[in-house]
């Protein structure tokens, strides 16, 4: 069974990995990804697609997308501050934060 917004997500790799050199597909504990520069800049979870976005602005802009939510990969309320899952049912929405996540400075800390 295909996960959901996965040809989505696939068209999406491979437009950015396309137009930036630096960025790659992979994987992290088996969730596909993106990496840029070694660090990974967004992927596919159970929810949608996940989202590094290290500026306020465009993290705010990515929380505001109807049934967007901060990326608790664990299930136990231990978020990451810095990602955004969107879910597939707002996948317009996937490609201009996925080129936003590629041009984010990702190595701001998250703010406590």
């Amino acid at each position: 069974m295909t996960q959901p917004g996965r040809d989505r997500y696939d068209d999406i790799v491979d437009a950015i990995t396309a137009w930036h050199s630096e960025c790659r597909a992979a994987k992290v504990f088996g969730m596909p990804c993106v990496k840029r520069s070694g660090k990974v800049v967004f992927g596919l979870s159970r929810g949608g697609m996940v989202f590094k976005l290290t500026d306020p602005a465009a993290h705010a802009r990515a929380l505001a997308v109807p049934g967007a939510h901060l990326f608790d990969p664990s299930g136990r309320g231990e978020v990451f501050r810095q990602w955004v899952v969107v879910p597939s049912e707002q996948a317009a929405e996937w490609e201009p934060l996925a080129a936003a996540a590629v041009e984010q400075d990702h190595s701001i800390a998250p703010a406590k």
